[in-house]
């Protein structure tokens, strides 16, 4: 089994820093890419940053310039460094990853994190 587990979330005030992790592990093949994602209450859950295996890397408009997405592949581990809080940064935050378990077959499957909160508040 393949189990996706969040770390470093928090309460923060405005202008503030955070830095997530988000650790895979069971039997894993190779990660492809991997996210962060976010869901305030009563909002849908949107993307917030993703990474390829080949380092690329995507983020909405709403957080780029404050936030940094990165991986290391020797721990499975991604990671997302967020700055210059704002309160409508709070929300429920989640990692995915889309992983190969085994070498002889291609298939991959995306699995999902339980969470980690991050509220901005004064």
């Amino acid at each position: 089994q393949v189990q996706l587990v969040e770390s470093g979330g928090g309460l923060v005030q405005p202008g503030g820093s955070l830095r997530l992790s988000c650790a895979a592990s069971g039997s894993i093949f190779s990660i492809n890419a991997m996210g962060w994602y976010r869901q305030a209450p009563g909002k849908q859950r949107e993307l917030v940053a993703i990474i390829t295996s080949g380092l690329s890397t995507n983020y909405a408009d709403s957080v780029k310039d404050r936030f940094t997405i990165s991986r290391d592949n020797a721990k499975n581990t991604v990671y997302l460094q967020m700055s210059s809080l704002k309160p409508e940064d709070t929300a429920a935050y989640y990692c995915n990853a889309i992983i190969r378990l085994v070498s002889n077959s291609p298939n991959e499957y995306l699995y999902w994190g339980q969470g980690t909160q991050v509220t901005v508040s004064s």
